[in-house]
């Protein structure tokens, strides 16, 4: 995984950053590979997300991206081609045993898990990360932490994206050997924030301009940690 990881280079214009990007795979283009897992959760929703959100990336930093939505198992071979993925659904999801091993080896190994919580995931998913690393606890990320100011600055953490039951947005993150590995969003819905407007046009530009900052301060943490 770590001959995936991008090398950046930070100078400050205008009081955000430049990135100078190394791709140490020759020839690739950055990628977020959407899961598909086994069991519950409709892993396949979010269909313009990563379009938008690697569309947006490449726009404002040197990343170099592929414009496509690339879905992986976590059990597949070329999981380890990708940096970092994006979980997403609805409800009950359930991880089968063999992909709790491949997650846990995939996240030790260098990869980074950016899970979404479309409504109504929380449960669910905190007992599948339970499996994943049984002696860690998703913890809540403070406001100062480096994913909230890393390219663009949210002062007062993860932002508020769709209202769902109106409880406050909350990130949280796995942590092994001291690298935040998962980072994952509770009552936000970023990936709402980044549909196409016409799926959610409820959605304000505002709004839509907070998930976009955010999930590029997602994907530049992810690169850089």
């Amino acid at each position: 995984m770590k001959n995936y990881r991008r090398m950046v280079l930070f100078s400050a214009i205008w009081g955000l950053a430049a990135l100078t990007v190394s791709v140490q795979a020759a020839g690739d283009k950055f990628v977020i590979a959407q899961v598909q897992y086994g069991g519950g959760g409709d892993w396949y929703g979010d269909q313009t997300v990563i379009p938008n959100w690697l569309k947006r990336l490449s726009s404002v930093t040197d990343i170099e991206t592929a414009d496509n939505r690339v879905f992986t198992k976590l059990t597949d071979r070329n999981v380890y081609q990708y940096p970092m993925l994006y979980l997403v659904g609805h409800g009950n999801i359930r991880l089968t045993e063999n992909e709790v091993e491949a997650l846990r080896l995939y996240l030790m190994r260098g990869g980074f898990l950016f899970a979404n919580d479309d409504y109504g995931l929380d449960k669910s998913f905190r007992r599948e990360m339970s499996r994943v690393f049984p002696n860690e606890e998703l913890q809540p990320i403070p406001n100062s932490h480096l994913i909230y100011h890393c390219f663009y600055d949210f002062p007062h953490g993860l932002p508020k994206i769709h209202e769902h039951d109106a409880e406050p947005a909350q990130g949280f993150g796995l942590f092994h050997e001291g690298r935040m590995v998962v980072f994952y969003a509770y009552s936000s819905d970023i990936g709402d924030g980044l549909e196409d407007s016409e799926i959610h046009p409820e959605d304000s530009h505002e709004v839509r301009q907070l998930a976009a900052e955010m999930a590029v301060n997602i994907a530049v943490y992810a690169l850089t940690h």
